[in-house]
C-alpha cells in the first residue's frame, strides 16, 4: 500500500509505503512529462538509499533530498498509522 504525502509546486508528487518489517519504508518520488511521461525517483529510508532514478537532473535531485531529509521523520512515523490522513484523524 502507497499513502500520499505531499505535492510539491513544481508537482512532483511524493508517496510512502507502510513501514515493512525490516524498519525499511519506501518513498516513491514522480513528476508528470511531456516527453517522458513520468520522471521518478525511490528512495529507502532509514538508510536514504536512492534507486530507479530516470528524468530528474542533478539540481532536481538535489532538492527532492532535501525535501525527503527534512521530512523522513514525519514519513516514518505516518507510515506506521496508517499514511497521514489516518494520523491526522480525517
Amino acid at each position: 500500500m502507497m499513502y500520499p504525502f505531499m505535492t510539491l509546486d513544481d508537482n512532483t508528487e511524493i508517496v510512502h509505503s507502510e513501514m515493512k518489517e525490516d524498519g525499511r519504508v519506501k518513498v516513491y518520488l514522480e513528476r508528470p512529462d511531456v516527453k517522458d511521461g513520468f520522471h521518478r525517483a525511490t528512495c529507502w529510508l532509514p538508510g536514504y538509499n536512492w534507486e530507479d532514478i530516470f528524468g530528474f537532473s542533478a539540481a532536481d535531485m538535489a532538492r527532492l533530498q532535501e525535501v525527503v531529509r527534512s521530512t523522513a521523520h514525519l514519513i516514518l512515523q505516518f507510515s506506521q498509522e496508517g499514511g497521514f490522513d489516518s494520523a491526522a484523524g480525517f
